[in-house]
């Protein structure tokens, strides 16, 4: 029986660390009969040994998103590898240790520019970026932390994040005409990086202790890579400009 992704070619961001998301992805991708090429910044090396984990090799590619020539160049290198893609997982984000952990009232623009720069504005980057190579349509699939709330020590972030989502809707919106979709997993929180990097954490994660319906284990990053693999897939061809929440029910509940 063959996988939801069988013959189905995607680029990855984000692979940092076993415990990401980005790579469970990529290793469910695989798994569903993906191709799968990876891309990495500002250490290549780093995730090249950590996707010598995944089933299959994956070729890994220098990418900055804040750098033109980078995204200038993206189609080309990936082209020569893939051919064509159909998938793109935008699984970025990134602020300065100053518009994080309490410090919202303080933090100087610079600093919320960056954030809003690599963390949002590079969903539409990287889509632009990739859209040569998807001329026969496509799914492009983003990462988000619910920006419904003010959590705690998030800060910064969180403004970034719904910044995220406002560009995922209209990036739905301009895209469709070419059958590409544009989609967010919303994930509780998890013990990666990417969350290791703000301080206090451990406070913003009690939250799903205390509130989740489903138990949530911040250690098992899979349930939402499986979310990004099923929205990358054919199995919503008429799904565009969705945030699906892949954290246990916590976004439903009340006080």
């Amino acid at each position: 029986m063959s996988g939801i992704l069988e013959g189905k070619r995607v680029l990855i961001t984000g692979v940092l660390m076993e415990s990401s998301i980005a790579f469970h992805t990529a290793k469910v991708a695989q798994e569903q009969g993906a191709e799968v090429i990876l891309t990495a910044f500002p250490r290549p090396t780093l995730t090249e040994r950590i996707a010598r984990k995944l089933p299959r090799p994956a070729k890994v590619i220098e990418l900055d998103v804040t750098n033109d020539e980078h995204l200038a160049r993206l189609a080309d290198l990936v082209g020569e590898e893939l051919g064509s893609l159909d998938g793109v997982v935008h699984s970025i984000g990134f602020a300065p240790q100053d518009a994080l952990g309490g410090n919202f009232l303080n933090t100087p623009f610079e600093s919320v520019a960056t954030a809003m720069h690599v963390s949002a504005f590079s969903l539409k980057s990287l889509t632009m970026a990739c859209m040569p190579l998807m001329q026969n349509g496509g799914s492009v699939v983003g990462l988000t932390f619910d920006a419904q709330f003010a959590w705690p020590q998030y800060d910064w972030m969180g403004p970034a994040k719904a910044a995220l989502e406002a560009t995922s809707r209209y990036l739905a919106r301009d895209l469709g005409k070419q059958n590409i979709r544009c989609n967010l997993i919303s994930a509780g929180p998890l013990g990666s990086m990417a969350a290791k990097s703000i301080p206090g954490f451990s406070d913003l994660a009690k939250v799903w202790d205390e509130r989740s319906p489903l138990q949530w284990d911040m250690s098992d990053p899979e349930p939402a890579g499986r979310g990004v693999v099923a929205l990358l897939s054919d199995f919503f061809p008429k799904t565009t400009g969705e945030i699906v929440h892949v954290d246990g029910g916590v976004h439903i509940m009340g006080a």
